[in-house]
C-alpha cells in the first residue's frame, strides 16, 4: 500500500508542477508570480518530478512550438509523424534538449518572457541529480515494497515526465471526443479528467490556449485550475484578466 501511495503522490504532484508551471505558466503565461514564487516552484517541479525533472524553459518554447504547427512537419511531436509513440517520445526528446542546451536557433516569438534559471536547470537536470533521485526511488521501494509486482512501478517513477507527456501529446490526438472542430487531431480524453488534472480536456486547450480553465462544458472539472484558483485567492499568483464561457 505504501508503494502505490508513494507512485500516487509522485503521479499527481509531477503532474501539478509540470501542468501549473511547465505548462499554463511557462508556456501560455495565463498568470503570474513574484520571482521569489517562481523560484519555490522551479524547485517543488524538481523535488516531485525527481529523475525526469524537466526544464521550463525547454517545455515552455517547446510547447508553444506545438501550438504554432500542430500536426505539421514541425510540430515537435505529433502522431501524424511518428511512427509509434516511442519514437515520438525520442524525437520529443532530441528536440527539448536541443532547444535547452541552445543548439537550434529559436524565432524570438516562441522565446519571450519564458522563465529560466541556468543554474538550477544545469543541476536539477544534470545525470547526478537523475542518478540521485533514482537510487532514492530504488532505496524506497527496497525497504516498503510488499508484494513483488509492486516492481513493476518501478521504472514508472523514473519516467513520470514523459509518460505524462506521452499521454497528452499521442493519446490526446488519437482517442477522445470533441467540442470543437479545427484543423488539428486535437481531443478531449474523458468527460472528467480524473488521471491528468484536466489536460486531458486537450481539444478545449488548442482552442482557447489563453485560457486558464481548460474545461468549458460544465461537466469538465479542471482539478488543476480549480488550485490554481485558490492559489489565487491567496495571493500566491495573480491570474490574468479571461473571459471563461461554459458550454451548455
Amino acid at each position: 500500500m505504501i508503494i502505490i501511495l508513494f507512485v500516487l503522490v509522485l503521479w499527481y504532484g509531477g503532474l501539478f508542477f509540470q501542468s501549473f508551471f511547465l505548462h499554463r505558466y511557462a508556456a501560455h503565461q495565463v498568470f503570474t508570480m513574484s520571482k521569489t514564487m517562481e523560484r519555490i516552484t522551479f524547485i517543488l517541479t524538481w523535488f516531485f518530478q525527481g529523475s525526469s525533472y524537466l526544464s521550463a524553459y525547454g517545455y515552455g518554447i517547446m510547447h508553444r512550438v506545438h501550438h504554432a504547427y500542430t500536426d505539421t512537419e514541425k510540430d515537435p511531436h505529433s502522431p501524424a509523424y511518428d511512427a509509434n509513440l516511442f519514437a515520438m517520445m525520442w524525437k520529443t526528446k532530441t528536440i527539448y534538449q536541443d532547444i535547452n542546451k541552445g543548439r537550434v536557433e529559436i524565432d524570438s516569438r516562441f522565446t519571450k518572457n519564458v522563465p529560466q534559471w541556468k543554474s538550477f536547470d544545469a543541476f536539477a537536470s544534470s545525470r547526478f541529480s537523475r542518478l540521485l533521485w533514482m537510487s532514492s526511488y530504488v532505496l524506497f521501494f527496497i525497504y516498503f515494497v510488499s508484494n513483488p509486482w509492486q516492481w513493476l512501478l518501478l521504472p514508472i517513477t523514473f519516467l513520470m515526465a514523459p509518460i505524462h507527456g506521452v499521454i497528452i501529446n499521442w493519446f490526446g490526438h488519437i482517442y477522445g471526443y470533441v467540442n470543437f472542430k479545427m484543423k488539428n487531431t486535437s481531443k478531449n480524453l474523458f468527460r472528467f479528467d480524473f488521471l491528468m488534472m484536466g489536460e486531458g480536456y486537450h481539444n478545449n486547450h488548442h482552442k482557447h490556449a489563453s485560457r486558464a480553465n481548460f474545461g468549458v462544458k460544465w461537466y469538465e472539472i479542471d482539478i488543476t485550475y480549480l488550485i490554481i484558483k485558490v492559489l489565487d485567492a491567496t495571493g500566491v499568483i495573480h491570474l490574468k484578466p479571461a473571459t471563461i464561457k461554459v458550454l451548455t
